[in-house]
C-alpha cells in the first residue's frame, strides 16, 4: 500500500494527468527538481509510489477502508487544482499566464482596508455570534432592502459565513439528504454537484442551450420537475458562473410561475455576481412574487468588493431555513472572522455605488476586448456575449476533436497558459476564460491562445 504524507504538499491531480499524458515527452518544470525527476521517470503504475518515496520521511499509511465512502463520489475542484498547479509552477520560477480563477485584480476599496486596520488596532479580534455581528447583519438587511426590495429580519434571517461557498453548502445540507434530488442547470459551477453528493443527495443535471444564453427555460424546468418528483431544491446561479448569463426579471417570473405548481421545491439563489451586470438589472429571486418564503439567497464580498481572501459571505432566508443553517455552522466553523466582518460593514455602509460601478465599467472593457479577440480566431464561437460576472465560455469543439481537457493540458504545456476545460462545468467542447485580470495579462493570454490554436488547427 502506498504511503503519502498528509503534512507535505504534493502534486495536484492535474499535474499527474499531465505526466500520464506526456510520459514519453520531456517534462516541464512545475515543482522541485527532486519531484520533477522522480515523476518524469515514473511509469503509469509507479507514479503513486514515486510520490510516496518523495515524502517517505514522515509518511502515514491510511487504508481506503478508513475513509467515508461518500468521499469516493466527490471530485476535487478542478479550478482549485489548476490554480494550485499554477502556483507550484510559479514557485519553481515559471512565468504562467492564468485565466483560470475568478478573482478581481483590483484591491478592495480603501474604506474596506481602513476598517480592517482599525479593527486590528481596536482589538476586535474575538469570536462573534455564530450568525455574525449585529452591525454586519443590519448592514446586509439594509442593503437588500435598498437595492433588491426584500426585507429580512437581521436578528434571525441572516447568517454570515466564511465565504459564499460555505453558505451554499450549508444551504444544501440544511435542506437535502439521502433520497433527495437537487436540480442543477448546466453549465454549472463545479462545486454544486459535489456539494450535493457530500450531503448524500443526487444532482439532476439539466442541460441548457447556447441559443437560450445557457439559461434554463420554463419548459425545461417544468419537464424536469415532473420527471423527477424527488427534486427538493433548485440551485440557480445568477449571474451565471461560467457563462455570464443573467436571468432578468421577466425570465425569473417565468420560472416562478412554474414553481407555483410545485410548492414543495425550494430555491437556492447564488447571487454572488449580482453587482457585476453590464446591461439591465439582476433582481433577487426572493423578490419575485411568491418566492420569498422558499428562497435562500446567497451573496458575499469576494467578487464586487475584491475581498476574496477575507472569506466573507452570507445567506438570507426565512427563519426556519436560517435557523437550520445556523445550527450547521455552529458545529462547523462557528463565526466568520471578526476582522472580515468589520470590513464587510465598511463595504456596505461606506463604499458608494459609484465606486463599484466604476469597477463594472473596467470589467466591461475587459469583456469587450476578450470577445473581440476571440472573434478573430477561426473555429471559436460564442452564441451570446456574457452579460454578467467576468467569464466567457467559448465553443472550441473544432479543435482536438472536441476534447477540451486535452486542449487545456496542451496549452499549459506549450504556452504555459492556464484555463479551465468546459467539461468541468458540464459544458464539454468549451473552455472557461476569466477576464478578471489586468488588460496587459489579457493581451498576453489572447496572443498565446491565438498562436496555440493556429498551430493546432
Amino acid at each position: 500500500m502506498t504511503s503519502i504524507s498528509p503534512r507535505k504538499p504534493f502534486l495536484s491531480m492535474v499535474a499527474i494527468c499531465l505526466i500520464l499524458a506526456y510520459s514519453s515527452k520531456p517534462a516541464f518544470a512545475f515543482g522541485s527538481h527532486k519531484m520533477i525527476t522522480a515523476l518524469s521517470e515514473a511509469t503509469t503504475s509507479s507514479i503513486s509510489t514515486s510520490i510516496g518515496m518523495i515524502n517517505s520521511d514522515d509518511a502515514v499509511a491510511v487504508p481506503s477502508s478508513f475513509l467515508n465512502p461518500i468521499i469516493a463520489s466527490v471530485k476535487p475542484s478542478k479550478t482549485v487544482e489548476i490554480f494550485s498547479l499554477v502556483k507550484e509552477m510559479e514557485a519553481a520560477g515559471e512565468i504562467v499566464t492564468s485565466l483560470c480563477v475568478g478573482e478581481p485584480d483590483f484591491l478592495p476599496p480603501q474604506a474596506v482596508l481602513d476598517a480592517t486596520i482599525a479593527a486590528v488596532i481596536a482589538g476586535d479580534t474575538k469570536y462573534t455570534a455564530v450568525t455574525g455581528t449585529a452591525d454586519l447583519r443590519n448592514a446586509i438587511a439594509a442593503d437588500l432592502k435598498r437595492r433588491k426590495g426584500v426585507e429580512y429580519n437581521p436578528a434571525n434571517e441572516i447568517v454570515v459565513g466564511n465565504g459564499a461557498k460555505q453558505c451554499v453548502y450549508q444551504g444544501v445540507l440544511a435542506t437535502c439528504g439521502k433520497g433527495d434530488k437537487v436540480l442543477v442547470p448546466a453549465p454549472y459551477w463545479p462545486s454544486y454537484p459535489e456539494m450535493v453528493s457530500l450531503c448524500g443527495a443526487t444532482s439532476v443535471i439539466v442541460e441548457t442551450k447556447a441559443d437560450d444564453g445557457y439559461l434554463v427555460t420554463p419548459e425545461v424546468l417544468r419537464s424536469s420537475l415532473e420527471e423527477n418528483p424527488e427534486i427538493k431544491l433548485i440551485i440557480l446561479c445568477n449571474p451565471s458562473n461560467p457563462t455570464g448569463g443573467v436571468y432578468q426579471l421577466e425570465k425569473l417570473q417565468a420560472l416562478a410561475n412554474v414553481l407555483k405548481d410545485f410548492p414543495k421545491v425550494l430555491v437556492l439563489a447564488d447571487e454572488i455576481y449580482e453587482r457585476l451586470v453590464y446591461e439591465g438589472d439582476c433582481p433577487a429571486f426572493a423578490s419575485v412574487d411568491g418566492m420569498f418564503s422558499r428562497t435562500m439567497t446567497v451573496n458575499g464580498f469576494s467578487k464586487a468588493y475584491a475581498m476574496t481572501g477575507m472569506r466573507l459571505g452570507y445567506v438570507a432566508a426565512p427563519q426556519p431555513l436560517a435557523r437550520a443553517i445556523t445550527t450547521i455552522q455552529s458545529q462547523l466553523t462557528s463565526c466568520a472572522g471578526s476582522l472580515s466582518q468589520a470590513a464587510g460593514v465598511a463595504a456596505l455602509t461606506l463604499v458608494t455605488d459609484e465606486e463599484l460601478d466604476a469597477n463594472v465599467e473596467i470589467m466591461r472593457e475587459k469583456r469587450d476586448y476578450v470577445l473581440d479577440e476571440l472573434s478573430k480566431i477561426p473555429g471559436v464561437s460564442i452564441s451570446m456575449p456574457p452579460n454578467g460576472a467576468f467569464y466567457v465560455l467559448p465553443d472550441v469543439s473544432a479543435y482536438f476533436d472536441g476534447d477540451d481537457t486535452k486542449l487545456c493540458l496542451e496549452l499549459l504545456k506549450a504556452k504555459k497558459m492556464a484555463i479551465v476545460p468546459g467539461s468541468s462545468f458540464g459544458a464539454p467542447g468549451t473552455i472557461r476564460l476569466s477576464y478578471a485580470t489586468s488588460i496587459e495579462e489579457l493581451g498576453i493570454a489572447m496572443t498565446k491562445l491565438k498562436e496555440f490554436l493556429a498551430d493546432n488547427a
